[in-house]
């Protein structure tokens, strides 16, 4: 794109010239950099002072190498990352990514946007994002085990309780978790609060596991009240994936009156006009770690369709995106759009291409892109820090309602940011700037040293 504001189009080309190829993190900080041009123009003082310059770049960024031996004795190696991007009001916090498309891009793309979603959640959080090459599907648990463990013993020398708290992500989860807190706990012998999405047992949180899913319902019905008057009451919704996100989306959003009739894996969708029943796929999911397919063979009426992106083209008042990054192109929103969607929100991080969001607005669509849809996770991460720290365990209903108190205040400063720079109901343009500008001012009182 050609931006309007100089300083900004000279950072951003100094960006795409020191990393080339690496596209998800050119997007994100392009889609960032664009909504900031009212920011900018406003205040020079953000110019003067550097910042937008240092904001792009991370203040670390570490590569290393994990070696491990999987069940046939063979010496197997991954790449390890952990990106620090950004601490001024906090830790770095972010989560661990376990996946074959994770890559320095993929890394630096999730930590920019942390920083930003951690702003969002009120709570003193810095931005970072970490993860492996490694694929957990189809491993053993010995095998996972010796994996994290080597990728711990390297990790643990850059992070701890008031540096770095990592948590999970993609192919990270309680079992996955659990080693690397355990390999963490023997190197240093302490026990304290440096990862999150523990397990209830050894400092966890209640409500940690379903936080995403729960949370970008109630983003999404805090958006459709204000900016609409509509709620998820009888409304057919869409969710793609069916991972952690998605089951908890579907959970919460059906809880709220909706009616969920869809849901997919790297593979395909099932579609269920009856309502997706929730109790098989957390079976097949989260008990078998079978494939969404296989729900068709046990709820009779359903149908399993190849290829995951035919999802959107389900006629659907909400769609909830909760895969992964651009799962949903201009093409798919177009075909939403015709269909009557009223409301689209992010459970996963940047699902939507710049193209399918731009249709979306144009079209008057409410749509709450991921920064602000999807922090429900790192809130709640961000509410079991405080819980270690205290050495207090908080009910579900405490922690329930203080993670719904959050969403609801995220879609209110971004609302609020949107009008005040003139895009009203422009979320992406809200967030944006709303996270920033904490950020922004933190940095311009601890000085350029920082």
């Amino acid at each position: 794109m050609a931006f309007k504001n100089e300083y900004l189009a000279k950072v951003y080309d100094k960006v795409c010239a020191r990393n080339p190829g690496e596209t998800e993190f050119l997007q994100a900080v392009e889609e960032v950099l664009e909504s900031l041009e009212p920011v900018v123009e406003k205040d020079k003082s953000y110019e003067t002072n550097g910042i937008i310059d240092r904001i792009v770049e991370p203040e670390r960024f570490i590569q290393f190498r994990v070696s491990w031996v999987d069940d046939n004795g063979n010496v197997q190696v991954n790449r390890g990352f952990r990106c620090q991007f950004n601490s001024a009001i906090g830790p770095y916090k972010g989560g661990l990514r376990l996946h074959p498309s994770v890559c320095a891009s993929v890394i630096k793309f999730l930590g920019f946007e942390q920083i930003f979603k951690n702003s969002l959640t009120g709570l003193p959080m810095g931005g970072g994002k970490g993860g492996s090459d490694f694929d957990p599907k189809g491993k053993s648990d010995g095998e996972v085990m010796r994996f994290c463990q080597s990728f711990m013993t390297e990790l643990s020398k850059h992070i701890g309780a008031d540096t770095d708290v990592p948590a999970g992500d993609i192919g990270t989860g309680a079992r996955e978790i659990g080693y690397m807190f355990g390999q963490y706990k023997r190197l240093r012998n302490e026990f304290t609060g440096v990862l999150t999405g523990k397990g209830l047992s050894y400092g966890g949180s209640l409500a940690r596991t379903e936080a995403t899913g729960y949370g970008v319902c109630y983003f999404t019905e805090e958006m459709m009240k204000c900016m609409k008057n509509e709620s998820f009451e009888g409304k057919t919704v869409v969710i793609s994936g069916s991972g952690n996100v998605a089951i908890y989306a579907t959970q919460k959003a059906t809880e709220l009156g909706g009616k969920v009739v869809a849901l997919s894996d790297s593979n395909g969708y099932v579609y269920d006009k009856n309502g997706i029943n929730l109790d098989v796929v957390k079976q097949i999911k989260e008990v078998e770690r079978g494939r969404i397919k296989e729900y068709c063979d046990r709820v009779e009426g359903a149908e399993y369709h190849e290829g995951c992106s035919g999802i959107w083209t389900i006629p659907c008042d909400i769609a909830l995106p909760c895969a992964t990054q651009n799962e949903l192109d201009g093409d798919a929103a177009a075909t939403l759009i015709k269909n009557g969607v009223i409301a689209v929100a992010e459970g996963a991080n940047m699902p939507s291409t710049p193209e399918a969001i731009e249709k979306f607005l144009e079209a008057g669509v409410m749509f709450g892109p991921a920064k602000a849809a999807n922090a429900g996770g790192v809130a709640t991460s961000g509410l079991e820090m405080s819980q270690n720290s205290e050495r207090l365990s908080w009910t579900f209903e405490e922690v329930d309602a203080k993670l719904k108190d959050i969403m609801v205040n995220i879609f209110h400063n971004s609302y609020n940011a949107s009008k005040e720079y003139d895009h009203e109901g422009n979320l992406v343009v809200g967030a944006n700037i709303a996270g920033f500008l904490k950020v922004a001012d933190a940095m311009k009182w601890q000085g350029v040293s920082y």
